[in-house]
């Protein structure tokens, strides 16, 4: 119990020490602002074009290599020995290519995936050559 109430006191005593501290000083933060120009018509109508093209996207869960042999075998029950740790992010997919890691969610009884990472789009790029 006397260690107990002596940590207790520890933390009482910092607490104090950390309010009472006025050398704390807020960091000064520079304002944001939107500089970029609104687009013309033309680049509207560009966006507008791209906007409605269907993409393909998946999520994995990872993969795995097996013989034909062991594919032929399987059957319900069976299972998969996939290349990633169990809580380990999903990888999504966009036609093909990544562009984020996530993690399984439930939403009114559906899965969905929540975003944890987006691959930046110079790194897109530069997997793509």
């Amino acid at each position: 119990m006397q260690n107990d109430q002596k940590s207790a006191d520890d933390w009482a005593t910092a607490l104090t020490e950390q309010t009472n501290d006025e050398g704390a000083q807020p960091a000064p933060l520079e304002e944001l602002i939107d500089d970029a120009s609104p687009i013309g018509d033309d680049e509207r109508r560009k966006l507008d074009t791209i906007l409605d093209i269907p993409v393909t996207i998946s999520m994995e869960v990872g993969r795995t290599q097996i013989s034909i042999r062991n594919l032929l075998q399987l059957n319900q029950g069976s299972v998969v020995e996939l290349d990633r740790l169990a809580g380990e992010s999903l990888d999504v997919l966009v036609n093909g290519t990544l562009i984020a890691h996530g993690e399984v969610v439930v939403v009114n009884d559906k899965f969905g995936i929540r975003l944890t990472d987006v691959i930046s789009q110079t790194e897109r790029i530069k997997k793509l050559r």
